[in-house]
């Protein structure tokens, strides 16, 4: 099984079917974030994750990320919210950010360089939909 067959499998199973919605708010939580793109990856090389930012934006494969870490990086206070619209446990929501956030940002910096441009995001987005549920 393919990395986006799980990834497909993971998200219909986590939220009955519309993994869509997961997508999107990941987009928009990425999107929200302080610089954006940029800004996330920043956050993820200040808080002594370089090496696997590192790996999603470059064109090797992407190194995991725990969802502790996930929590640590982004903060309690966002993954609650992110939780809260998708109606799932923290855990649960901190779980999918840290299997969905390497593949966005991997998609999202298809030349291996991040851009702070929403359309870049969207681009990615839609390539990552498109091998999901293709």
């Amino acid at each position: 099984m393919s990395l986006m067959d799980g990834l497909s499998s993971q998200l219909g199973a986590a939220l009955g079917g519309n993994p869509d919605q997961l997508l999107q708010e990941a987009s928009a939580l990425i999107q929200g974030h302080a610089g954006g793109l940029q800004g996330l990856i920043d956050k993820f090389h200040a808080s002594g994750l370089s090496e696997q930012v590192t790996s999603w934006i470059g064109n090797g494969s992407n190194l995991p990320v725990s969802a502790e870490q996930i929590q640590s990086v982004l903060g309690s206070s966002v993954v609650q919210g992110f939780a809260q619209k998708l109606g799932i446990p923290v855990d649960q929501a901190a779980a999918h950010l840290s299997s969905l956030l390497p593949s966005l940002i991997d998609h999202a910096t298809p030349d291996g360089q991040a851009a702070g441009s929403g359309d870049l995001l969207g681009a990615g987005l839609a390539a990552l939909k498109g091998k999901l549920f293709g």
